[in-house]
């Protein structure tokens, strides 16, 4: 039975309904005050009457927000104005950045435009709320969390692919999804590090090969398959091999953003799986209202069916296994795979299915997008390749690192936290206030002239707020907030973070802090240092890029980052680099 969440056309045409009834009985009434009846000729006239009547009931509500807000020692936030009706330009515009524009610039832009770190965009007439703001982030994910939820929105429209895993619910089923994941994640495990080193030498051989020979790689997609195949057999205890498969071609445009060829089923899980992601973000993008463009079809049904082809056997499998261990009167007991942790927890296949794919989603790609930003940053900054690779050699040698060796890493470690500030995986968060308005503590001192009254924010309302750009605030890291440099977490800089903590935050933070952080810094850090053992050198490739993947001119225009950079950053449900990122890599002149 399909669950309330995944009936997004139902709730469309009840909201429709619900929307359309009361201008019509006004209508109605309209015509009986004057004792007449609607006739065919007038019939068009209800149609302004009703967009008259519900900019009428947006202007109340608007009144009763303000009223609220200052019953309450509050105010609403800037709303932005755009030049067309419902500030349909400003719909227009946001989808045009999301496809070719610099990551988080155009929020950027309008946040110095209204001098406010939280803004209401008011799309098609709908409360939109965006935030920068370090103490409204911080009082959405710790100190108000109870007064936001993921929202009914944001879980209809991934609901297909997530279903109720922890990412897509909240509450008590979160609670309980999340107790079911914790102990798996809540350890170091051996295991895990054995899995690093076979998948990480299989990738290695790969650049080696190719760059044996001339030749650049393109790491993005390797290392996506890297994180890939080392997540499934964590996971599903099954070798998916996307290692294996064809390579991209030098300046072949990529359907997404990876090129992970589908020539076998799980090939196209592969596929699938960011097909997913990628609907995703269109159904964000066009917000409330996306529905509309689903009427006749489901985009994300052909890309579930792929997945559930793929996962459901594995499932079936580990409930044969735990059949068999209790037949043979053996009970439950620690296991290095997760499908078979999550069958010993609960009989539910699709309970286990929906966990599966949440903690691969969080598995696979927040690794790959540190480690392809990592690789890109150490292209352009030969000197912090050479001071990683001096420091590894020096506490690792050439052996195989451990979990102290992974430890006494200190400035590999700073070019890992350096790279998550500037390209933190997930850029952006979307959370809903609840039944009851809220009123956030004061802005933080982005912006320290003007009005600092608390902002008011209605219930029921979305906001997005972008830690992205809070990781490139000047106002909390200062001058130099852009430039990549690893040492300001060794020297005095550092004391603004052990300060403030919530101004950095790309594994999210408070009660959903992301349990596999630490199995993501192990596998990032033990990755960098098999690389750094064989390479030495690294440098962009930009003649291999495909066609639309390098910055256009007027980025040099723009501020910060945007002018300097070399690569087009972009998201989906994690940040990628548009096109895939090719590089020449270096082999060390003896090895090791």
């Amino acid at each position: 039975m399909a669950h309330p969440l995944s009936r997004y056309r139902l709730r469309l045409f009840s909201d429709f309904v619900r929307i359309a009834l009361v201008p019509l009985l006004l209508f109605m009434l309209c015509f009986s005050v004057f004792n007449t009846r609607p006739t065919l000729p007038t019939a068009p006239l209800y149609l302004p009457f009703a967009f008259l009547c519900a900019l009428a009931r947006n202007f109340y509500s608007d009144f009763q927000h303000r009223r609220d807000a200052t019953s309450r020692g509050a105010r609403l936030p800037p709303q932005v104005i755009g030049r067309w009706p419902g500030n349909l330009d400003i719909f227009i515009k946001r989808r045009k950045a999301a496809r070719s524009g610099y990551l988080a610039e155009y929020y950027r832009e309008l946040f110095h435009e209204y001098h406010a770190t939280t803004l209401n965009l008011k799309l098609l007439w709908i409360d939109m709320y965006i935030s920068m703001d370090q103490e409204h982030i911080k009082y959405i994910t710790a100190t108000g969390f109870e007064h936001f939820w993921k929202g009914r929105l944001i879980k209809e429209m991934v609901e297909p692919f997530l279903g109720g895993g922890i990412f897509n619910r909240d509450d008590q089923e979160w609670k309980d999804h999340r107790s079911l994941a914790r102990p798996f994640f809540s350890r170091d495990r051996v295991r895990d590090f054995e899995l690093f080193e076979h998948y990480t030498n299989t990738t290695i051989s790969i650049i080696s090969s190719l760059s044996s020979v001339g030749k650049s790689v393109e790491i993005q997609d390797l290392l996506t398959r890297f994180t890939l195949d080392a997540a499934s057999e964590a996971l599903f205890g099954t070798e998916l091999n996307s290692l294996r498969g064809a390579l991209p071609v030098p300046g072949q445009t990529v359907r997404g953003r990876h090129e992970v060829v589908p020539s076998d089923q799980f090939n196209a899980f592969a596929q699938a799986f960011d097909g997913c992601q990628d609907v995703y973000m269109g159904r964000v993008t066009k917000g409330y209202f996306w529905p509309i463009t689903q009427l006749t079809r489901d985009d994300m049904t052909p890309h579930v069916k792929v997945i559930e082809a793929c996962v459901q056997p594995l499932v079936a499998r580990s409930f044969q296994r735990k059949a068999e261990r209790k037949s043979n009167g053996l009970g439950p007991e620690e296991k290095d795979v997760f499908l078979d942790h999550l069958a010993d927890q609960t009989n539910d296949p699709k309970v286990i299915q929906d966990q599966l794919l949440n903690i691969l989603l969080a598995g696979r790609d927040t690794t790959a997008c540190l480690l392809t930003f990592i690789i890109y940053f150490m292209s352009l900054h030969p000197n912090i390749a050479r001071r990683m690779r001096s420091e590894v050699l020096e506490q690792v040698g050439s052996g195989t690192p451990t979990f102290e060796d992974i430890k006494s890493l200190r400035y590999v470690r700073a070019v890992i936290n350096e790279t998550l500030r500037l390209f933190p995986p997930v850029p952006h968060n979307i959370r809903e206030t609840r039944d009851q308005a809220v009123v956030f503590p004061r802005s933080d001192v982005t912006f320290d002239f003007g009005d600092n009254t608390p902002i008011y924010m209605p219930a029921n309302t979305p906001i997005m707020f972008i830690r992205f750009l809070t990781h490139r605030n000047q106002a909390l890291w200062g001058p130099d907030a852009e430039v990549f440099d690893p040492d300001r977490w060794l020297d005095s800089r550092l004391a603004r973070f052990v300060d403030n903590p919530m101004m950095y935050t790309p594994f999210n933070a408070g009660p959903r802090v992301c349990i596999g952080q630490n199995y993501s810094l192990n596998q990032t850090t033990y990755f960098l240092v098999r690389l750094l053992q064989r390479f030495d050198s690294f440098s962009l490739a930009p003649e291999c890029q495909p066609e639309g993947s390098i910055p256009p001119p007027e980025w040099k225009r723009g501020r910060g980052r945007q002018a300097i950079e070399r690569i087009m950053p972009t998201s989906s449900v994690s940040t990628y680099v548009r096109g895939g990122l090719w590089v020449n890599f270096n082999a060390a002149a003896k090895g090791i």
